[in-house]
């Protein structure tokens, strides 16, 4: 197993995400986003740079966490929207050598409305060939998405799309609940992680830890983040499932503790904080890793 983590939780410049994970004692980076965007969103210049920065310092890129399908897309987005997304993606990961992108199914419409499956899976075996057709491997994220109604959903997923792969968050089980699992009032329960975990692990090719609260009642949003380990999403049981599986990729933190990238109140983040707490959480995850690991 190794480690990474979306350095842009951090900060925003590459520079000082590569200063934050070499002080974690790290030399590796989920890219997401630098200054401001995505990293299949820059210019191209702006992205030879980064490149040539991130070579400079030793640092690699094991993972691209795209926007591709992701939870703020409806299923009825123009598609070729997606499609210029792969093309811009594929050159870029073939360039720092980044075999994994994850990607999602598409934003969940109100339970009971049409969730447009047939569309999602078609699209979702395109986005998988084409990567596929060029060496690389997506990997879906059970996300509030469609594949993140269940771990039955993302099950159907595999089934319905050969050869996809997962990547499993942790924590977003915590705020979903189970569409699988009505209860006689018409309700669902929260999702269990650790059972998520279980149910798709054979699948699975890269790991996310987050640690969160149930929402309150009525919110989708978590109480609150916590560091890995102190909150609701099962992670030291499921890093000892890792180990007892043998399990060799990645283990990427996502720690959401000082900026929720899909929160929607509009407040700025304190980017001193930011880079604070994700040093805070990656030497957690350093100790969590040596007590299990």
């Amino acid at each position: 197993m190794y480690l990474t983590g979306f350095a842009d939780e951090a900060a925003q410049d590459l520079a000082t995400q590569i200063k934050a994970t070499k002080e974690i004692g790290w030399t590796k980076i989920s890219a997401r986003g630098v200054n401001g965007s995505n990293i299949h969103e820059l210019p191209q210049p702006e992205f030879d740079q980064i490149a040539d920065q991130l070579d400079q310092a030793g640092i690699t890129i094991p993972e691209f966490g795209s926007l591709i399908g992701n939870w703020g897309k409806s299923i009825t987005t123009d598609f070729d929207l997606t499609l210029a997304e792969i093309d811009r993606a594929i050159p870029r990961m073939q360039r720092l050598d980044t075999k994994l992108i994850r990607i999602m199914s598409y934003a969940q419409e109100p339970w009971g409305d049409d969730q447009n499956e047939g569309e999602r899976f078609r699209r979702l075996r395109e986005i998988h060939a084409r990567f596929a057709d060029a060496g690389l491997q997506a990997i879906h994220e059970n996300c509030m998405n469609w594949g993140g109604f269940s771990a039955d959903h993302t099950l159907r997923l595999i089934e319905e799309v050969p050869g996809l792969k997962l990547v499993f968050d942790t924590a977003n089980p915590v705020f979903q609940l189970d569409r699988s699992k009505a209860k006689p009032d018409g309700s669902f329960p929260w999702q269990d992680p650790l059972e998520f975990y279980q149910k798709v692990k054979a699948h699975v090719a890269h790991i996310h830890i987050k640690d969160c609260t149930n929402p309150p009642a009525g919110e989708t949003e978590p109480a609150a983040y916590t560091l890995p380990g102190h909150g609701q999403a099962k992670v030291r049981e499921i890093l000892k499932e890792l180990k007892a599986d043998n399990y060799t990729g990645g283990i990427a933190i996502e720690p959401h503790v000082a900026t929720v990238f899909h929160a929607t109140d509009g407040q700025k983040p304190d980017w001193k904080q930011c880079y604070d707490s994700y040093i805070q959480y990656g030497h957690a995850m350093n100790k969590l890793m040596e007590e299990i690991v």
